[in-house]
């Protein structure tokens, strides 16, 4: 599998460290407790498209969000993580 790094093209997998899905937006600070616990301890782990932090280790170092289906593993987008924060 390859995945095209904004900065460097089109690379092997091999160069790329996954960190895990973009996490949900944190819930506002008068949420109640049940809300907190399952942002902090409760996955996602989505079947199908979803949105995870890559880092291009290999590469450029920089910190990428890859939208992909983790079932066919197709990658419809590779974005700079700085543009999403």
């Amino acid at each position: 599998m390859r995945i095209k790094c904004p900065y460097c093209g089109w690379r092997s997998i091999e160069e790329f460290t996954v960190r895990g899905e973009v996490p949900p937006p944190r819930p506002a600070e008068d949420a109640d407790t049940g809300e907190f616990v399952d942002y902090v301890y409760i996955d996602q782990n989505t079947r199908g498209r979803t949105r995870e932090h890559w880092q291009h280790t290999g590469g450029c170092r920089m910190w990428l969000i890859v939208e992909r289906d983790t079932v066919s593993h197709e990658i419809f987008s590779v974005i700079d993580a700085r543009e999403v924060a």
